[in-house]
């Protein structure tokens, strides 16, 4: 029995974003993306975002505005895909690897072991979709405020290291009934091809910092750095008026077009109502079932105050060797 693995969500409300799209004639960034990114703040309820071409060069954006680099110290959770310690290496700064408790994600103890003068940011994984613990992370980092040693005006105003979500997993995960990375500083999300949702290629920055922050001008920063540090997108300066632009800062290409904004959009339209349900329905089947073996550990997915996005059913058999469990 073949059974494929996380085939895409592709119905007629996608190929018809699609086809507006390419029936425009605008097929990069644009008005699709606009709108994708204002439906996905009224989803997780993040002040501001920005849509860009993957998870990585997200992430990397936004070390890249808190100032990361030579000589800095990022603390990633050591079980993790290996774009969550990458991007700390482009940013030119060392990745520290701490383990991870039994739910996989980000052991605050050895969190607060790993922390030193060095340390610029932290980027906790949602594991599978399972929330890591931000209120306890953001506690440990209360607590060592003191070692933090700020380089520039972003890291004076935070105070302590960035926390930086890998929510590649989580969308649609909740603490307290509320988004889940509305609990870190900044969340990035992937929109990949396996994903809850999907772009093709694509992920989201969720901007979520405290004040006295403006979200608006990190988001404009973001915009700018996302298009080589250009002043205009192409859009703009396709109206005729708008086509003067500057060169502001050593930015990235890490945009995403309108034509895989607009596979996000049909489908984030879909999340809440039918596919986030939907993998909900197939998880309490899976634990319903499995519950009955004494061999099946069943992993997190709901607890007092948080409610997984369903992304993994990581699910583990004890008293097995690994040839045993890969055979």
């Amino acid at each position: 029995m073949m059974i494929p693995f996380s085939p895409p969500f592709i119905d007629a409300s996608v190929e018809a974003q699609v086809m507006e799209v390419l029936k425009s004639g605008w097929i990069t960034t644009g008005p699709k993306v606009d709108q994708l990114q204002k439906f996905f703040c009224q989803y997780t309820g993040s002040p501001h975002a920005l849509a860009v071409n993957s998870w990585t060069s997200g992430a990397q954006l936004v070390l890249k505005w808190f100032g990361v680099g030579p000589g800095d110290e990022v603390i990633v959770p050591a079980y993790t895909y290996a774009s969550t310690a990458i991007v700390v290496l482009h940013a030119g700064a060392k990745p520290v690897m701490v383990d991870v408790k039994d739910d996989f994600n980000i052991d605050e103890q050895e969190l607060a072991r790993a922390i030193t003068s060095r340390t610029k940011a932290i980027i906790p994984v949602d594991f599978a979709g399972w929330p890591a613990d931000y209120d306890t992370i953001l506690e440990v980092l209360e607590a060592n405020r003191h070692l933090f040693r700020p380089r520039n005006q972003e890291q004076k105003m935070l105070g302590r290291p960035l926390v930086l979500a890998d929510a590649a997993h989580s969308l649609g995960a909740l603490i307290d009934g509320k988004a889940a990375g509305l609990k870190a500083d900044f969340a990035v999300y992937s929109f990949h091809a396996v994903k809850n949702i999907t772009s093709a290629e694509g992920g989201m920055i969720g901007i979520n910092l405290p004040q006295p922050f403006d979200t608006e001008l990190v988001q404009t920063w973001m915009r700018i750095n996302s298009l080589n540090g250009q002043t205009r997108d192409a859009l703009s300066k396709s109206k005729g008026r708008n086509w003067r632009y500057d060169i502001v800062s050593d930015g990235l290409k890490i945009n995403m077009p309108d034509i895989c904004g607009a596979i996000a959009l049909a489908q984030l339209q879909k999340y809440e109502e039918h596919l986030l349900p939907e993998r909900k329905r197939v998880v309490e089947r899976y634990m319903d079932r499995l519950s009955e073996f004494e061999w099946a550990e069943l992993p997190p997915v709901e607890d007092e105050r948080r409610t997984s996005s369903y992304h993994i059913f990581a699910l583990r058999i004890r008293g097995v060797s690994e040839k045993e469990r890969d055979a």
